[in-house]
């Protein structure tokens, strides 16, 4: 990553599409998303995108994905920026959550993108636009 290039976090639904061909368009704009943060070296991820992607994309799609398959993906992303969650993250998740009215799932992205210093989550879940303490949610679908 060069020093000019922002750390950016990417949830788990934009990971899902980029491996899902079935998505039609979202694909092919989630697939260039993850190959532009792989030539920078700018994408971040966290143990809960990782989860979430191993159960979503092997049992919850029309066309899953064999876990060789997802155990593969999840291997080669391990190479990313990844945070790993403690106790006083998931504290700063709940205040998050409360604070904000937001989903605790939500809350947690964003205390993994703060940790990794992400300034971008590229996110559908959260609104587009959204600040939420020095981290802007982009959508890269719209």
């Amino acid at each position: 990553m060069s020093a000019t290039e922002q750390r950016q976090f990417v949830d788990t639904n934009v990971l899902i599409y980029a491996h899902d061909p079935s998505a039609g368009p979202k694909y092919d704009q989630a697939k260039a998303l993850i190959n532009d943060l792989w030539r920078s070296g700018a994408g971040c991820l966290s143990i809960q995108v990782f989860q979430e992607f191993y159960t979503n994309a092997t049992r919850k799609r029309a066309r899953p994905l064999a876990p060789e398959l997802a155990v593969q993906i999840i291997s080669d992303l391990s190479q990313w920026q990844i945070h790993r969650p403690n106790v006083g993250d998931v504290i700063e998740a709940i205040h998050l959550h409360t604070r904000r009215q937001i989903s605790f799932w939500d809350a947690m992205i964003l205390t993994s993108a703060r940790r990794l210093g992400c300034q971008t989550l590229w996110s559908e879940d959260l609104n587009a636009g959204q600040n939420y303490e020095g981290i802007e949610v982009r959508n890269p679908f719209i």
